[in-house]
C-alpha cells in the first residue's frame, strides 16, 4: 500500500451541492449587479450552491458502503478505508467492498454494558507506517464502570492498546460520552457524560459532566481553563458530537434528560448548566444552548460541518438534522434509515452510521450499515 492510502481524512466539512444557475427573478436588479452575478457564476462554473437545510431524503443519491456491521459506534476515514469501533470491542475495517472484524487487545477488557463498551475512534495525524489512533472505551474498575483514553496502533494485521492517556473517567451504564475529536489546535478533545450522578457535571475537580481537553501523548496543555485539569468545559450531562467550523469555533451535541436535547458552543471554561438548568431556563454564570429541542427528542450524536453547516445525526430523532443558524431552527434533511449514531463528510459525500442494532432500534435484515449519500442531481 502507498503511504498516501493510510494518511488520515480530517472531515471538518466542505461539501458543495450544485444546481444549475437561473434568474433570481428581480427585475429592478441594476446593471452592476447583474455583472457581479455573471462573474460569481463564471467563478462557480455557471452553478450556484445549494442549501443543505432546504433539503429532503429525496434529494440524495444514497448508496451502502457496508452492511452487516454490529453496534458500530463512530467513523474514521482513511482514503478509501473505513473504519469503525463496534461497541462489543472489535474493530471493524471496510475497504475495497470486503469488510474485516478483528478483537481489539487492551489491558482491561471492555465492558459492553448498557450504553458503555468500545466508543469514539480517531485516526492519529501522523505518517508512521502503521496506522495509529485513539479510543474511548468503558471498562470495571475495581467497585464500578470506569472509561479510559489510550493510543492504539494496528502492527500485523491486529488492532492494540498502546498506552492508557487518560484512565478512572467515571462510568455508569448510562452516559458515557465517549465521542473523541482532534481539534484545530492539534490537541485531543473528548466528551465523558455525567455517569449518572448529575451532581458530579457542577464538579471541576471531576472529569465526569465534562468536555476534556489533553494532548495527544495525553498531557494538559498549559493553556486549559483550569490549572492542572484536563476539564476544557463542564456541565454536560451526556455530550456527544464534536465538530469545529471554519471560523474554529467548537459545537457539540448533548442529550437531555427528557426531550430538550441541545447544541452547544463550546468555550474554555464555561458551565453550561446541567443539572442547574435545561430548556429556555437560564441563570447568570451558566451558558444557555444555541438551540435545544424542547418537547421533541432528536438524541443528537455525531456532528460534522458541511460546508459551514453543522449536521447532526439523531438515534431516536432518526433523522440527520442541519442546523439553520439564522431562522434558529434543525431541519430534517434526511430519514427513513432508522436510529443514526455517526457523520462524516469528505468534500463531495456525507457518511452516515447506523445504529438499530445497539438494542433500542428495530433492525432490518442488513443492519448495521454505512451510508454513503450524494446529491441527486
Amino acid at each position: 500500500m502507498s503511504e498516501g492510502l493510510w494518511r488520515p481524512v480530517y472531515l471538518a466539512g466542505s461539501l458543495i451541492l450544485l444546481l444549475a444557475a437561473c434568474g433570481d427573478g428581480n427585475d429592478n436588479a441594476g446593471v452592476d449587479e447583474e455583472n457581479d452575478e455573471e462573474n460569481t457564476a463564471a467563478e462557480d462554473g455557471g452553478e450556484d450552491k445549494r442549501d443543505i437545510t432546504e433539503l429532503t431524503a429525496e434529494d440524495w443519491d444514497v448508496e451502502t458502503v457496508a452492511s452487516n456491521l454490529e453496534v458500530p459506534w463512530s467513523l474514521a476515514i482513511a482514503d478509501d478505508l473505513y473504519i469503525m469501533p463496534s461497541r462489543d470491542g472489535h474493530m471493524i475495517e471496510v475497504q475495497d467492498n470486503e469488510t474485516e472484524q478483528t478483537e481489539l487487545e487492551t489491558s482491561d477488557p471492555i465492558a459492553h454494558e448498557g450504553e458503555g463498551g468500545l466508543l469514539g475512534f480517531i485516526l492519529a495525524e501522523d505518517e508512521s507506517e502503521n496506522l495509529r489512533g485513539f479510543a474511548y472505551y468503558t471498562y470495571s474498575g475495581e467497585t464500578e464502570l470506569k472509561n479510559r483514553i489510550v493510543a492504539l496502533e494496528k502492527q500485523n494485521g491486529t488492532w492494540a492498546e498502546t498506552d492508557i492517556l487518560l484512565d478512572q473517567i467515571p462510568g455508569s451504564g448510562i452516559h458515557n460520552g465517549g465521542r473523541l475529536a482532534l481539534g484545530p489546535d492539534g490537541y485531543l478533545y473528548a466528551t465523558a457524560g455525567d455517569a449518572n450522578v448529575p451532581d458530579l457535571a457542577q464538579d471541576k475537580t471531576n472529569l465526569a459532566g465534562s468536555i476534556l481537553r489533553m494532548t495527544p501523548e495525553g498531557d494538559v496543555p498549559e493553556d486549559n481553563p483550569f490549572d492542572d485539569s484536563y476539564v476544557y468545559s463542564y456541565g454536560h450531562r451526556n455530550a456527544q458530537g464534536l465538530a469545529w467550523n471554519s471560523e474554529g469555533e467548537l459545537y457539540s451535541s448533548e442529550h437531555g434528560p427528557t426531550a430538550q436535547d441541545e447544541i452547544n458552543i463550546i468555550e474554555a471554561g464555561k458551565n453550561y448548566g446541567w443539572p442547574e438548568i435545561e430548556g429556555d431556563e437560564s441563570v447568570d454564570g451558566l451558558e444557555d444552548p444555541a438551540i435545544h429541542s424542547g418537547n421533541e427528542t432528536w438524541a443528537p450524536s455525531g456532528t460534522a460541518f458541511y460546508e459551514d453547516v453543522l449536521l447532526v445525526t439523531g438515534l431516536r430523532g432518526e433523522s440527520l438534522y442541519a442546523y439553520a443558524e439564522e431562522a434558529g431552527e434543525m431541519a430534517t434533511v434526511f430519514d427513513g434509515e432508522g436510529r443514526l449514531r455517526d457523520v462524516k463528510t469528505d468534500g463531495e459525500n456525507v457518511y452516515l452510521l447506523t445504529n438499530n442494532t445497539d438494542g433500542r432500534g428495530s433492525p432490518g435484515d442488513d443492519d448495521d450499515r454505512l451510508l454513503r449519500l450524494s446529491i441527486d442531481k
